[in-house]
């Protein structure tokens, strides 16, 4: 599965959810019908953007629009990012502050459901769970750590929207 794939099928399977569970049972149903191989390769590239996106900076937007975050907070909010596809999650990549764009104020940002969209898929289609893949998360967030005091002051445009 190439990058065109995994996103296209984020988009497709976007087309009519109204919220994260909708769109991970969309997500499900598309992907089961593929070869094993395939979902395998799904989640791999899964796990890699997640991977990209494991950075200070999109952690102090996902603090700030949601009211705190913890480590799991953080993949959720991750999950979310990647579900709102290519080109929302590229801004965000570009700019992490764009990863706030399309967040009302007054709820907490993430689907954590997506991230296992593969995983039920494949054993739905195999009646074995999805192997581990061999992606390596990194250890620690890429880039400059911050103070939960101080995270508003990186950016101060989202902390006078959300804070």
């Amino acid at each position: 599965m190439d990058a065109e794939t995994f996103w296209d099928l984020i988009k497709k399977s976007r087309r009519g959810a109204e919220d994260c569970d909708e769109h991970t049972e969309n997500l499900t149903e598309l992907l089961v019908k593929l070869e094993p191989q395939e979902i395998m390769d799904f989640d791999i590239y899964m796990e890699q953007q997640l991977a990209r996106a494991y950075r200070w900076d999109l952690w102090a937007v996902a603090y700030i629009v949601n009211g705190g975050c913890s480590d799991d907070g953080f993949e959720y909010f991750r999950g979310w990012l990647i579900a709102q596809g290519k080109d929302y999650f590229e801004a965000a990549m570009d700019k992490a502050e764009n990863a706030a764009k399309k967040i009302q104020v007054g709820g907490e940002v993430g689907c954590e459901n997506i991230l296992y969209a593969a995983s039920e898929a494949y054993e739905r289609r195999t009646g074995k769970n999805l192997p581990v893949s061999d992606v390596v998360a990194p250890k620690d967030p890429v880039g400059q750590e911050w103070e939960e005091n101080k995270v508003e002051l990186l950016y101060p445009e989202l902390a006078k929207k959300f804070c």
